[in-house]
């Protein structure tokens, strides 16, 4: 049942609508449109009943829904009732740009409040100065040329903690290119896991640990060299879980990219536990099925205080807070495409 979610308010839903003047039939008419002008890749089917059940609290709205509702209603999914607010999370005061309003700065704000969401992980981490750096790049793609460094962010996170959507909407912003290991690898993974009489969706074993793996994170590695070579400021996105453990591995990055004149700037995406289970389940991706039929065991081989050896920026997407934010800013962004 929805009411098992802690923090659910589904009340708050039929408020919304309401003070929006809308029926069941319009909010649906609604939320697909901004769901598709928003560029979500899954756009809810939205009809009435389905509404209905979410206002009732008999159906907890899935990932899409809620990033949906958050959009047509201009809040954050906590304001709407879906979880408790997060320590110091306030109420959202940016309304969406309208879709013929270029002048006003409003799509500025919403990035820069998305950009916000990057804290600092260590004393020592320039979270402000990374995301200066992609605000400027941003709003320079179009003017010949980026006055910074060249930067290497490299996102890291546990299976369905929001890190591909936030390397997306960082890349989308600043244009750097978005490095991606599972669709970069996984064909060549896939097939290797076979060869060697696995699963082709084997992520757990010692034969995806100690022959598979190595070669999947070496061909990523050597996607990034090539643009560290370059010059050429990228996103990368992988678990990324023993690499961030691995202080001599960072160190010798590092160096790579210093000797070239490249910024090495990690992040690491925190999420609770049950979110993380939320859209593992909801993206029903087949090499997830060991995670979710033995969700006990997986979920207690996580470590969600896990953090970085070193200097690093934290993206707090704990009950997909940061994800929201992008999609926010995303819409806003639109509107300077229109």
């Amino acid at each position: 049942m929805g009411r098992d979610h802690i923090g659910w308010r589904p009340e708050r839903l039929r408020e919304q609508r309401e003070a929006h003047g809308l029926t069941l039939e319009q909010a649906g008419d609604r939320l697909r449109t901004v769901a598709r002008t928003a560029g979500l890749k899954d756009v809810p089917a939205a009809n009435p009943q389905t509404l209905w059940q979410h206002e009732q609290g008999e159906v907890y709205p899935g990932p899409p829904y809620r990033r949906a509702y958050c959009l047509l209603y201009a809040s954050t999914d906590w304001e709407l009732g879906f979880r408790s607010p997060l320590p110091g999370e306030e109420p959202s005061k940016l309304g969406l740009t309208p879709s013929n309003d270029q002048h006003t700065g409003a799509h500025v704000l919403a990035i820069e409040r998305a950009l916000l969401q990057i804290a600092p992980g260590t004393d020592g981490a320039d979270h402000f100065g990374i995301s200066q750096r992609i605000m400027d790049a941003w709003r320079r793609r179009h003017t010949g040329g980026d006055p910074h460094k060249p930067t290497l962010v490299l996102v890291g996170g546990y299976a369905g903690s929001g890190k591909t959507e936030l390397s997306r909407f960082l890349s989308e912003i600043s244009g750097w290119p978005l490095l991606d290991k599972d669709p970069m690898c996984r064909p060549l993974v896939e097939s290797l896991l076979v060869a060697l009489g696995s699963d082709r969706n084997d992520r757990h074993t010692e034969t995806y640990r100690s022959k598979v793996r190595p070669l999947e994170y070496e061909s990523l590695l050597a996607a990034v060299n090539a643009n560290i070579d370059c010059g050429i400021s990228s996103i990368v996105t992988a678990p990324l879980i023993a690499e961030f453990s691995d202080e001599g591995w960072m160190r010798r990055l590092k160096s790579r990219c210093e000797a070239r004149g490249v910024t090495v700037a990690p992040v690491w995406v925190q999420c609770d536990v049950d979110s993380m289970k939320d859209y593992i389940s909801y993206r029903s991706a087949a090499r997830d099925t060991w995670k979710l039929d033995n969700w006990a065991e997986y979920s207690a081989s996580l470590n969600v205080e896990l953090r970085p050896v070193v200097d690093h920026m934290v993206v707090d997407n704990r009950h997909g807070a940061a994800v929201a934010m992008a999609d926010r800013a995303r819409l806003a962004l639109g509107a300077v495409r229109s």
